[in-house]
């Protein structure tokens, strides 16, 4: 109950603005369309505008109304060539229903019904002033769809930089804490046990990584054309861009080391055995890994006199990277290596090296004190 309250009062002002945005765009549209209008009354303009400035981004809405001009004009062309050749009767409209259904690829389907739609209500007022049926709905949405990237693109004009904070920071959450999971199972000599549940996991960042991608899509795309922060340039630190595809290569070297791991427990023969020394140290190395994920997200303010994330984030990396030195000198040397299980161990060795290549990149990036999404935007 609490947790949908705290939803519908986060939801009520975004609801305010549509509404204000919405009510803005029909009465511009409808006084300034109104003129061209048929008996002064406006419904094609201020469907256009309603549907324009309550569009997710500024971008989308001019691309929206690009589209929507182009298929109402390209619907009234056809109803006007239909009508002069058949007249308007059922044969004109079974025409205009063969040639928009067939015509154009399946991804273009609601297009071609649009230009369907608009063919067949052209119909009825083309019937009594064919050329007034033609230009007055051109005009209105025209006009329409003018007012309607306007009223979005001045007035709170959508920014969707909060969605793609949130959705990144949980997703270096999720993957810090199996992370520092799979280190724990490790210390605590429960591979066999955990390995599978660690895979499924691997295997789950999917569906995260598939919403952070779409929710810094759009965060980029709400910062095109906007008004409110036109004058800025990084729009990759502003949707954490970069650091999702940090976050990405992570995931696939967490996944590849859970894989690994898996397979290792189906093998029994004593030799092919990862040794306990290797696994005490690669556990150790797991978690110092998954506290420099998690640290990538951290507030940079420090807290009470203590070290900031920031700082914390720079030891777990240096930690993790001399940990990945030792194990890889102690390979080497042939010090841990066992005859059947030298492509686990270089599996696991080069999934780590990845793994901390893409974290230290981004702790160096962090380090040069690069802006966060939020101080960006206070910036504005």
């Amino acid at each position: 109950m609490h947790h949908r309250v705290g939803r519908f009062r986060h939801r009520r002002p975004d609801q305010l603005v549509y509404g204000i945005k919405a009510l803005s765009a029909a009465l511009i549209a409808w006084t300034f369309a109104g003129p061209v209008a048929p008996d002064g009354r406006a419904y094609v303009a201020v469907a256009t505008a309603l549907f324009m400035a309550n569009a997710s981004t500024v971008y989308r809405s001019v691309t929206n109304a690009l589209q929507s001009v182009a298929a109402k004009i390209v619907g009234l062309l056809l109803a006007l060539t239909t009508v002069r050749l058949l007249g308007p009767t059922a044969g004109a409209i079974a025409v205009i229903a063969l040639l928009t259904v067939l015509a154009g690829p399946r991804r273009a389907a609601d297009g071609r019904l649009q230009v369907a739609s608009t063919a067949v209500i052209a119909l009825a007022a083309m019937a009594g002033d064919p050329m007034g049926g033609l230009v007055a709905p051109v005009l209105q949405t025209l006009i329409g769809a003018a007012v309607g990237i306007a009223v979005n693109a001045l007035l709170l004009p959508p920014l969707h930089v909060d969605e793609s904070d949130s959705a990144v920071r949980d997703l270096a959450r999720t993957v810090g804490e199996l992370l520092h999971d799979m280190g724990i199972g490790l210390a605590q000599g429960e591979l066999r046990s955990r390995a599978h549940g660690w895979l499924y996991r691997g295997r789950q960042l999917e569906k995260h990584l598939a919403f952070a991608q779409e929710q810094v899509r759009r965060a980029d795309e709400s910062l095109r054309w906007n008004a409110r922060c036109v004058t800025h340039a990084r729009h990759g630190d502003v949707t954490y861009a970069g650091l999702f595809d940090a976050l990405r290569g992570v995931s696939l070297q967490v996944r590849g080391i859970a894989r690994t791991l898996v397979d290792s427990t189906y093998d029994y023969r004593p030799d092919r055995h990862l040794g306990l020394e290797f696994l005490d140290r690669y556990a150790e190395t797991l978690q110092l890994a998954g506290a420099a994920v998690r640290g990538l997200v951290d507030d940079p303010r420090p807290a009470d006199g203590s070290a900031s994330p920031r700082e914390r984030l720079q030891k777990a990396i240096e930690g993790a990277l001399a940990w990945h030195e030792t194990m890889t000198d102690l390979v080497g040397r042939g010090t841990l290596t066992r005859p059947g299980v030298w492509h686990v161990y270089g599996s696991l060795m080069t999934d780590m090296e990845r793994l901390l290549a893409d974290l230290d990149y981004m702790g160096a990036r962090r380090g040069r004190g690069q802006p966060g999404m939020r101080s960006w935007i206070s910036a504005m």
